[in-house]
This record gives structure tokens, sequence and C-alpha cells, in this order.
């Protein structure tokens, strides 16, 4: 038999990839906080990430992101994480984020208050102070975007939380005095962003500590 003249057989058609939802998103976006938190991702690599996540159209797109996490094999017997004795608060994604912005004047944050998850800091030709040591972090990762163009954005932390950030100074100095707290459950703060002929700075403020965290937080929490 001239197997040259047999019919060809069509090519399978390929599947078609499976659209990602918000969830989807929002579930990646997830991992890669905790991934930043815990020091598995620096700043500037969970920053491209997260761009990629909200641009990625299927799972097979988002998927990538996190094969190198071990979020993205969960084991179901593993035992309890111990952040659960600090009290946090359920992360709520949907929330608005703190912004302070300054120009030409001055703006400060500072005292005993509730922290977000992130805040938008920007300075024109003026100074922003956010002042961290009694702040009630009711989230393990709070993420400060810092923006000064001719002017200061300066970020005090107690001196037993993880600060952690990255940035770019353009004609002026952005500068993170990274620290990483003993107690791996503490509280993270990264610092993101830029200073153009101005200057961004982030430092513990010694002496200053959180004292009995766990107390705290569910006394705030009604706990």
């Amino acid at each position: 038999m001239d197997l040259e003249k047999q019919p060809q057989q069509p090519p399978a058609p390929a599947e078609p990839a499976l659209r990602a939802s918000d969830a989807d998103r929002d579930r990646i976006a997830d991992i890669l906080r905790d991934a930043l938190a815990e020091g598995r991702l620096d700043a500037e690599e969970h920053g491209e990430r997260i761009d990629a996540v909200y641009r990625a159209k299927t799972l097979g797109e988002l998927e990538p992101l996190v094969r190198d996490l071990p979020a993205a094999y969960p084991h179901p017997a593993a035992a309890p994480q111990q952040r659960q004795a600090y009290a946090y608060a359920a992360d709520d994604p949907a929330a608005p984020a703190d912004k302070l912005i300054a120009v030409f004047s001055g703006t400060t944050r500072k005292g005993r208050r509730r922290l977000g998850p992130r805040t938008h800091a920007f300075a024109l030709f003026g100074s922003v102070e956010i002042d961290l040591t009694e702040a009630v972090f009711t989230q393990r990762l709070t993420v400060i975007d810092a923006v000064s163009v001719f002017g200061s954005v300066e970020v005090r932390v107690p001196e037993n939380i993880t600060l952690r950030g990255g940035g770019t100074g353009v004609f002026g100095n952005f500068e993170v005095h990274t620290l990483e707290a003993e107690d791996p459950e503490a509280p993270v703060v990264v610092i993101n962003g830029y200073a153009v002929f101005g200057s961004v700075e982030a430092r513990p403020k010694r002496g200053s500590l959180i004292a009995d965290l766990h107390h705290k937080l569910r006394k705030h929490l009604g706990g």
C-alpha cells in the first residue's frame, strides 16, 4: 500500500487557553505579597511580577509568576502559621490607600492610629513625614509608595519590625536603612518609589519599640 496516498489526518485543534478571572489575579497577587513579606522577592522583582499579574489574560500567563514560590504548592496537612498569634485582621484588597500629599507645604502623619496596608506619599517642593512608631499594625505587610520631586519624604519605624525597600534617586537620594526583625512574624514595612532632585529616607527610630504586639493588637481589635 502506498502510504503517501493515504488521506492525511487533520491536526487536533489546540485547546483554548482558559481566561483568568479577577479572583485568579487576586490569588496570585496575594502569593506575591506574602513572598515579599518573607523576603523571597525583593521590592523590584515583586513590582515586576505584580505588573505582569494584572496584564495577564489567561491562567497560563499567571502560573509561571509563582511557580518558584512555595505558596504555589499548598500542603493541606501543614501546621497553622504562627502569624495567627498576632491576631492580624483579615486582608482587604479593596481597602483604599492612605494618601499624603505635600505641594509647597508640609504633611505629617504620626501618633497611635490603625495602619492601612498601603500608603501613597507625594512631596512636590514640600515635605512628608510618616512616623509609624506608635501605629497599630493590623496586617503583616505595609507598603509605602513614596515619590519626592524637589522635596522630601521621611519614614520612621520601630526598631523591632522588618524594614525593606527599593527605589531610584535621580539627582536625588533614595535611602532605606533595611532592618530584619528577630521575630519572623513581626510586621513588615516596604518602601518603594523614587526621588527627583529630592530625598526619600526610611530608617528605624532609635529606642522605639512595639512592645507586646500580640496584646496590643487583640486589645485594639476587641479580641
